[in-house]
């Protein structure tokens, strides 16, 4: 033996298998929960973001109704009252038609010049 301190033999199967699963186990949570995490944080701030949106979305439309409630009072008058509610609803509607339509695009990437060039 050249080297008192150098172990002739592998470690046992059940040290083997036991420092395998360690492995693993580090593995396993350096490669998804850390992304994971780093994910949740962009999500959060995603979903903050929206109700933020959303609720000045709302807040604009409500000062609409507002403005067409006392600056049309004269013109709503009687059985028209309903109609700023109508006009509110309907640009409502039209502001979530046109963030659906964005949400939904299929974005289209530029054509190659050189597929179409000619040699």
């Amino acid at each position: 033996m050249l080297n008192p301190q150098v172990a002739d033999r592998p470690a046992p199967i059940p040290q083997a298998i036991s420092e395998l699963w360690e492995l693993v186990l580090a593995y396993f949570k350096q490669e998804t929960t850390e992304p994971l995490k780093g994910l949740a944080r962009v999500v959060g701030f995603g979903v903050v973001g929206s109700l933020f949106l959303g609720s000045g979305v709302i807040f604009v439309w409500i000062g609409v109704l507002r403005l067409l409630q006392t600056e049309g009072a004269n013109t709503f008058d009687g059985n028209l009252t309903v109609i700023p509610y109508f006009i509110v609803i309907l640009g409502l509607l039209g502001t979530a038609g046109v963030v659906f339509k964005l949400g939904t695009r299929t974005k289209t990437t530029a054509p190659d010049p050189t597929k179409d060039a000619v040699l």
